[in-house]
């Protein structure tokens, strides 16, 4: 492959001072035992895909004699780069400068490229320059492979092209970024703090509002219910099926003779935590007559099946987004009776922790899944006040969790703007369009 070329799309111009090479001029593709192997019975490191972060980290933790660990594993030491070949860690930025080790050797998932940096350039230089987003972008669109499986070839890696600086410059850019990526890095995990008390507390909202009202001083009076032992005077706890419908869904795989129309379907993938994604939604081919008993109705509360246990029972309100739209047997649509229940009340109900504790109690669970049915659904016990009340809670948290939700936007914002800038920071580092100074690396770690 000649990848000259090719280059020139991510490579911009180069600093008169710094040389041009590729990573199998300066580096080492799969390298070997740098002392005596290990003995038979020596622990060795084991770090599989997961165990790397896409900012770098590796959770070194497991250890194995080097007898048990499997034979084709790629060796690894400290100082050497770790970089993931295939999709999707690849682009997502898979990778880890190994700083430390707590033995001599480690051994990673077969989807790694070690790269053992040579006397002409710097370890930790060397994995920005193979972290660097432009890169793996220009990398991503060469992969070889089947769809799902593609992989950064040993080839185009080795054949890489770097801008290098003289080592010393290329030790200061590796230090200012280390410096500037950790202040960013602790800024992000920061806001993502912030988000996760926001979530706490739009779920302490949801809560209160569902199961206590909206009103000051509300009185409580006992109901001898198991599940909701206490409720706001006036208010009664019903059953769900006594107050609504519970319509099953579509089982896949059935094969149909006549006639057959095409409609669409929900998966479980596509109700989420407090949306719906329908990006991508699958069609059938099946019988109107049958298409007729599963369609969705604008108001239908689409409740899940199965999957993790936090899954369970996960409700939202379906607003006809799609006409015609089926959903699937591991979907239930729960349609209110009007008079009684207002579906959006209900779809609080299923979000709040009440909700979630009853699902997750009542679900049955197996090693990593857990499913509930059409029965535990129906008994789910509904705090009930009168529905003009339903309908001023579900006003009062339109409004409290649009707040909630407006100042999730901005920080959310502000960390796509973080990320995207420790991006192109890297970027600029390692390819000279911006120059690092001794200054530059102390007025990050004072200042951050």
């Amino acid at each position: 492959m000649n990848t000259g070329a090719l280059d020139d799309l991510w490579l911009d111009q180069m600093p008169r001072d710094w040389k041009s090479s590729r990573i199998r001029n300066v580096a080492t593709l799969s390298p070997n035992y740098s002392q005596t192997p290990p003995a038979s019975d020596e622990l060795c490191t084991v770090v599989p895909m997961e165990a790397i972060s896409v900012d770098g980290l590796i959770e070194a933790t497991e250890q194995q004699p080097r007898e048990e660990i499997s034979t084709g594993l790629p060796l690894f030491e400290k100082g050497d780069v770790l970089f993931a070949k295939i999709t999707p860690c690849m682009e997502n930025g898979k990778g880890a400068f190994v700083r430390q080790l707590p033995t001599r050797y480690a051994f990673g998932s077969t989807e790694f490229h070690v790269l053992r940096a040579g006397n002409k350039v710097d370890g930790q230089f060397l994995y920005y320059a193979t972290f660097n987003p432009v890169y793996r972008a220009y990398a991503a669109e060469n992969m070889v492979g089947a769809a799902g499986q593609k992989r950064v070839s040993s080839r185009f890696l080795k054949d890489t092209r770097l801008f290098l600086p003289p080592l010393p410059e290329q030790q200061r850019i590796a230090a200012y970024l280390d410096a500037s990526c950790a202040s960013i890095d602790a800024a992000v995990a920061a806001k993502c703090q912030q988000l996760e008390t926001l979530d706490a507390l739009r779920k302490s909202i949801i809560q209160r509002a569902v199961t206590r009202g909206i009103s000051e001083g509300v009185k409580l009076e006992s109901t001898g219910n198991a599940w909701m032992a206490q409720i706001p005077r006036g208010w009664k706890v019903v059953c769900l099926k006594r107050i609504a419908e519970i319509q099953g869904g579509l089982t896949l795989g059935k094969q149909y003779e006549g006639p057959l129309i095409e409609r669409p379907y929900l998966r479980v993938g596509n109700v989420q935590d407090g949306h719906l994604d329908l990006a991508d939604v699958s069609l059938i081919e099946l019988p109107a007559s049958v298409a007729k008993g599963v369609e969705l109705r604008p108001g239908d509360v689409l409740m899940t099946e199965g999957g993790d246990l936090d899954k369970l029972g996960r409700g939202y309100l379906w607003k006809g987004e799609i006409p015609g739209c089926l959903h699937q047997n591991h979907i239930f649509a729960v349609r209110c009776f009007l008079h009684k229940l207002k579906p959006m009340f209900l779809a609080y109900l299923t979000a709040s922790k009440y909700g979630r504790d009853y699902f997750e109690a009542t679900g049955k669970k197996t090693t990593n899944l857990a499913c509930t049915n059409a029965t535990k659904v129906g008994e789910f016990p509904i705090p009930l006040p009168r529905l003009t009340e339903q309908e001023a809670i579900c006003a009062y948290l339109e409004g409290k969790l649009s707040e909630v939700k407006g100042i999730v936007s901005s920080i959310e914002y502000q960390i796509a703007t973080l990320t995207a800038y420790r991006k192109s920071l890297i970027h600029e580092c390692v390819t000279g369009q911006r120059r690092v100074t001794e200054a530059d690396i102390n007025r990050v770690k004072t200042h951050g």
